[in-house]
């Protein structure tokens, strides 16, 4: 799965193993997008949280991060969340995969919140706006929507380390709305370029960053990027955290949150409001959000 920041195990090189993985994984891909979409998403959904999760570690991840978080949980409280993990990171890919499906379906995808009307006037004016997401649900999702209504946002994406697969994931991002940058320094620099020009930009800011700032997440210290605090109090850009939150009735659509645009700080405050803005949607729906990250790397 994409990871969209700094994170020093990702850049070892191609594996012998990488290419027969994109291959077999192409292959499955290419078989399930043939499906209706309601039975694609259900199909890969069950191969992830059945197969690829258990096979990859994901699965064991998950059930060791909810341990640590959640350690009153009952044991099959966390089996059960950590299988729910896989099938929305599932269910997740073949939706990023069928660009065209996901945008059809995402004009009917509700905007609200307290933020929402702030984003509109932010970019109607054109002033400079930054989104914060996270592995929650699937912010894809939220940028599509928003590009139906008009706001297209651009984005960051961490290269994967299987650089094959990678080479086609990235094509579905850039199908999505706005321009997508590599979260490298010249990825970033175009990124900022992009911004400044008055593009809306979104990242994501909830996985582990070597050299950042160890702030509390879910009640641990976890390494955490001060990036976009920092970007949006050194260009004046309104910071607003939105997420694309997969709806419970059908597991087939998704509202869009945007809340209240962060307030100017310090980038230490602003991110410390970020971490607990996600936290609170974690609180409602805790497998909406990818446990299978090393978030508390030490």
């Amino acid at each position: 799965m994409p990871k969209e920041t700094q994170d020093s195990d990702s850049d070892d090189g191609p594996r012998p193993f990488d290419r027969a993985t994109d291959l077999v994984m192409r292959g499955l891909i290419r078989a399930t997008l043939a499906l209706p979409y309601r039975t694609r998403l259900s199909a890969f959904g069950a191969l992830t949280q059945h197969l690829v999760g258990p096979l990859a570690g994901y699965t064991t991840r998950s059930r060791q991060n909810l341990e640590m978080i959640y350690p009153d949980w009952p044991e099959e409280q966390r089996n059960r969340v950590a299988g729910e993990v896989a099938r929305n990171m599932g269910r997740v890919l073949i939706e990023n995969y069928g660009p065209k499906d996901l945008a059809a379906r995402a004009a009917t995808f509700p905007l609200e919140g307290d933020g929402l009307v702030d984003l509109i006037e932010a970019a109607k004016s054109g002033q400079r706006i930054l989104a914060v997401s996270a592995h929650y649900g699937n912010y894809e999702a939220a940028r599509a929507a928003l590009h139906h209504h008009g706001i297209s946002f651009g984005g960051v994406y961490r290269p994967m380390r299987n650089t094959y697969f990678n080479a086609h994931y990235v094509d579905t991002i850039r199908a999505v709305a706005g321009p997508v940058f590599p979260s490298t320094p010249a990825g970033m620099t175009g990124f900022v370029r992009q911004m400044l020009k008055g593009v809306p930009m979104m990242l994501l800011n909830d996985l582990n960053v070597w050299g950042g700032e160890k702030l509390s997440f879910l009640g641990k210290p976890a390494r955490t990027a001060l990036t976009a605090a920092e970007m949006a109090l050194r260009y004046e850009a309104h910071l607003f955290p939105i997420y694309g939150i997969r709806q419970s009735k059908n597991l087939l659509d998704y509202r869009v949150l945007i809340e209240p645009p962060v307030p100017p700080t310090t980038a230490k405050a602003m991110t410390l409001a970020l971490n607990h803005s996600l936290e609170q949607l974690i609180a409602v729906d805790p497998a909406q959000w990818f446990w299978i990250h090393r978030r508390w790397k030490s």
